[in-house]
This record gives C-alpha cells, sequence and structure tokens, in this order.
C-alpha cells in the first residue's frame, strides 16, 4: 500500500496522525530528529512502521527523500492497512 506522509521535523515528540493539506488524506508524521542527511526521513518510516505495527525494513521511501512530502511503501494488506490509515487520520 502506498501512503503520502507529511513529516514535521524537530517536533518535541515522535508522532504519527492527523491529516494535512486541502484534500485531508496525507498523514502527518511528527518526529525529533532534524532533517539533516536524512535523519528525519528515517525516522519518519520508522515511526510510520511503528504505527502499523510493522518492522521497519518493510516501510520504504518511494519519492522525496528530499521534501517533507513523502510517498511511502507500507506492507500491509490493503484492507487491513486503510482501517489502520482511517484511524491515524482521524487523529
Amino acid at each position: 500500500m502506498r501512503l503520502t506522509v507529511r513529516v514535521r521535523p524537530g517536533s518535541s515528540r515522535a508522532r504519527v496522525g492527523g491529516r494535512w493539506g486541502q484534500e485531508g488524506q496525507v498523514l502527518l508524521v511528527a518526529v525529533g530528529e532534524r532533517a539533516v542527511d536524512g535523519a528525519a526521513t528515517t525516522a519518519a518510516c520508522r515511526a510510520v512502521a511503528e504505527a502499523f505495527g510493522l518492522r521497519p525494513r518493510q516501510v520504504t521511501l518511494v519519492s522525496g527523500a528530499r521534501s517533507r512530502t513523502k510517498v511511502l511503501e507500507v506492507a500491509v494488506d490493503d484492507a487491513e492497512g486503510r482501517a489502520r490509515l482511517a484511524a491515524l487520520l482521524a487523529g
């Protein structure tokens, strides 16, 4: 399942949940790491994996390595993934 996320680096605590953007289908991911040398991207992938109950290697970056908006590939069943995503988007 492909998932679009908006990363907020330098947050006081890591958090996955909430909506971003006009359409509200972009998942917010706050991480404590700064956006230096891919640290925030790695932390965001790790946080999404934890939120979905997966291992970190089951979440991979598809696009957006140097952007705050990223597309991730999450190795989860589509029905289960959609249910988990809906819960995370709800906040």
